[in-house]
Parts: structure tokens; sequence; C-alpha cells
């Protein structure tokens, strides 16, 4: 993640350790890709054993994770950081 906006000069760590929330973020998401993995596979395959859970669900996990990191600190910075959209810096 760069550390400032190259259009408009934005800090995007307006404090030091501002991300550790986005972990909790990112812990939320895994758990409902699990719970959705878990669900999905319970109901369309039969129960199938622990072991085909445990693969199924560490394979998104590790899929989804760069989205995961992503996203829930750019949703952690919308959230909390303060920052309103402006419509001068779109490119629109």
């Amino acid at each position: 993640m760069y550390k400032k906006c190259s259009v408009c000069n934005l800090a995007f760590e307006p404090e030091p350790g501002f991300y550790y929330g986005a972990m909790f973020i990112s812990y939320a998401v895994s758990v409902a890709v699990s719970i959705i993995c878990g669900v999905v596979l319970y109901n369309f395959f039969d129960d199938p054993d622990i072991w085909i859970y445990l693969i199924t669900v560490l394979f998104f996990m590790v899929l989804l994770s760069p989205l995961t990191y992503r996203y829930s600190r750019s949703l952690m910075l919308h959230l909390f950081g303060g920052i309103q959209f402006d419509s001068r810096y779109s490119k629109a």
C-alpha cells in the first residue's frame, strides 16, 4: 500500500498502528467465508468428511487472502479514518 495518495497527497496511515483494527475486519470476513463454505458443503455434498471441510476452507482462505487484506484495510480507512470523497479529485 502506498504511503500517500498520488493525486491528493493524503496520508493513508493516519496514526501508527491504525490498521490493527483491520485484522478484526479480515477475521470477520474469513469467518464468514468459512461458514459459507461449510454450509454449501453440508447442503450440496451430503455431509462430507472433516478433511474435505478443512481442505475447502483452507483453499478459499489462501485464494482470497490478498483480497481480504486489501479490502479490510480499505474498509478500516473509510470507516474510521475520517476520509470523505471529494469530487474535485475524481478522474471521471
